[in-house]
């Protein structure tokens, strides 16, 4: 098993705004700084390289990311302990503050691709059960684990 993960939000400006030109600069970086990440397996991307311009089923608006990785352990150690925290410390000058769940991570198989159809159904699970087997949040996870044991499905 292998964890995919899916982040969404909604941009406070045109992606071509000046405002949004530190936002727009990243993923480039970012996603090079994923792909070389230890438990790093596969990210959703366009024919750009990138997912911005990505439609989200069913919310056109929102600007997603979506990947798969090894373990948990992984995907944290590449969000809170890389150059990607800095950015993600920016998210709040890009993006609307979220009220409900936008970020969802679940299990799947080795050889499954998930799909924004998938990830969405996901997250709307989570967002009505709150954390579960089928779906779940960083609340769930022991984040002190990121740097002493690899954390796996059951």
């Amino acid at each position: 098993m292998r964890l995919a993960e899916f982040n969404g939000g909604y941009a406070l400006y045109p992606l071509d705004n000046p405002r949004m030109a530190g936002f727009m600069d990243s993923p480039d970086k970012t996603n090079a700084l994923a792909e070389r990440s230890h438990g790093y397996v596969w990210r959703m991307r366009s024919d750009s390289g990138n997912a911005t311009n990505l439609d989200v089923p069913d919310d056109e608006q929102m600007i997603a990311n979506m990947s798969v990785w090894e373990v948990v352990t992984s995907l944290g150690n590449y969000v809170f302990n890389t150059i990607h925290a800095k950015f993600y410390e920016k998210l709040p000058a890009w993006f609307e503050n979220m009220t409900q769940h936008h970020f969802v991570m679940w299990w799947v198989e080795d050889d499954h691709t998930p799909t924004l159809d998938e990830a969405m159904e996901r997250l709307a699970h989570l967002q009505e059960h709150d954390s579960s087997d089928h779906a779940f949040g960083w609340n769930v996870v022991d984040q002190s684990a990121w740097r002493r044991c690899e954390i796996a499905p059951e």
